[in-house]
C-alpha cells in the first residue's frame, strides 16, 4: 500500500545526525549526497540538506534543523527521471511522481495543500531533488532505478490464492516428485468432476444419478403419437 511522502524526523548521531535505518528488517544505506535542496509540490525549495538513500526509502534531512526531514518508501515511488528542461523547472534535479493513499486520482495542482493552508505531506504527488552539483544527477538516477528493482509491487493475496490454472508440465513434475500434488484434480483426462475425500466412485454415482433413461423418451413419443392419430 502506498504510503506517500512522510515526516522524518529519527536521527542518530551528533550535529545534524543521520537518518535511523530499520537494519533488522534489512534496510541498508546505499548511498549519501550532501547537498541538496528538496522541493514538494509547487513549494519554494528548502535550504540544502543531505540526501540518503537506502535499500527501501530516500531520505532528506535538513542541514539546520535536526527536526525537518522528509522521507519516503520506493514503493510509492511511481517514476523519476532526470529534468533538465529549464520549462519544467529551472534547476536540473531528479524528478519524482508519488502515490498516495488518495483513490479518488483526481488531484489538481493545488490539491496538495489544504484550502490554501500548510503542506499535507500525504497529498504530496510531486517531488524534486536539486543538488547543487548536477554532474551527480546521472549518479543519483542510476540509484534510484537500482534501489526501484530491489523494491517490486507486492502481489495480491486474493490474486495468489486464486492462481488455480496449471500447465501441463506442472503437473507431470509434480506428480514424478512421489509427493502428493497440491493440487486435487483426479489426474485422467476422462473425468471431469474429479473426486472428493478419497471417495473414487463420485464420479459414477453422480453419472447414475444424472443418467437419463431413453425409454421415457420413447414412452413419450408413442404417447404422442396416439394423441395425434385420434384427430383428423
Amino acid at each position: 500500500m502506498a504510503v506517500g511522502l512522510r515526516l522524518f524526523t529519527e536521527r542518530v548521531g551528533d550535529g545534524a545526525g543521520v537518518p535511523s535505518l530499520d537494519s533488522n528488517a534489512g534496510e541498508e544505506l546505499i548511498h549519501v549526497q550532501p547537498g541538496v535542496s528538496i522541493v514538494l509540490a509547487n513549494c519554494p525549495p528548502e535550504s540544502p540538506g543531505t540526501l540518503y538513500i537506502s535499500s527501501k526509502q530516500v531520505v532528506w534531512l535538513s542541514d539546520l534543523d535536526r527536526t525537518k526531514g522528509y522521507a519516503v518508501d520506493f514503493l510509492s515511488v511511481s517514476l523519476h527521471a532526470i529534468s533538465r528542461d529549464p520549462e519544467a523547472y529551472p534547476s536540473p534535479c531528479i524528478y519524482a511522481q508519488i502515490d498516495t493513499e488518495d483513490e479518488d486520482g483526481d488531484q489538481s495542482e493545488g490539491s496538495d495543500t489544504e484550502d490554501n493552508g500548510p503542506l499535507v505531506l500525504s497529498k504530496v504527488t510531486e517531488m524534486r531533488l536539486v543538488p547543487s552539483d548536477s554532474n551527480q544527477l546521472d549518479t543519483l538516477f542510476e540509484i534510484f532505478c537500482q534501489c526501484a528493482e530491489l523494491n517490486p509491487e507486492p502481489v495480491e493475496e486474493e490474486e495468489e490464492a486464486h492462481n488455480w490454472i496449471f500447465s501441463a508440465d506442472q503437473m507431470q513434475d509434480e506428480g514424478e516428485d512421489g509427493e502428493e500434488p497440491d493440487w486435487h484434480f483426479f489426474q485422467n483426462p476422462t473425468n471431469t468432476i474429479g473426486h472428493s475425500n478419497g471417495d473414487h466412485d463420485l464420479p459414477h454415482t453422480v453419472l447414475e444419478q444424472l443418467q437419463i433413461n431413453d425409454e421415457r423418451f420413447e414412452d413419450a413419443e408413442e404417447k404422442e403419437g396416439d394423441n395425434n392419430s385420434g384427430h383428423p
